[in-house]
């Protein structure tokens, strides 16, 4: 793919995740976008935690790194993701895909917020699991 391609599909994919989705969506755009990006997830299981900076880096979502993992915790950053560049732009679907990913693999109850660091360019998850709630 060229500049101009990746800058017009680029362009595209922040239309609809700055304008249309908040506008379906309204004021439980967060939650929802959360909850489909477990559903995504489901539907793309890894085999691995190894393996979730490949899978967005395919999908586009940007240049995840596991910065860190402690006790329950683990701490990544997301660079070069467009969702950098929108003006509101929820990170919850990409937030939803970890909570998910770590849950299977861990086999309990997770969940994980983002945060855009916009003055830094990155943004950061943590992803907290509860191993007393056993799937």
């Amino acid at each position: 793919m060229n500049t101009q391609q990746t800058q017009a599909t680029n362009f595209g994919y922040n239309l609809m995740r700055d304008h249309l989705l908040p506008t379906l969506l309204g004021k439980h755009e967060d939650d929802i976008l959360y909850w489909l990006g477990k559903d995504m997830a489901r539907k793309f299981p890894v085999l691995s935690l190894d393996e979730l900076p490949a899978f967005f880096t395919e999908a586009g979502w940007g240049n995840l790194t596991l910065e860190k993992t402690v006790k329950q915790e683990t701490h990544y950053t997301l660079h070069n993701s467009s969702l950098l560049d929108l003006s509101g732009g929820s990170c919850s679907l990409e937030a939803g895909f970890l909570a998910e990913q770590h849950q299977k693999v861990n086999g309990y109850v997770t969940e994980c917020y983002g945060e855009k660091m916009s003055k830094e360019s990155f943004i950061y998850f943590i992803v907290k699991g509860d191993p007393k709630s056993t799937l």
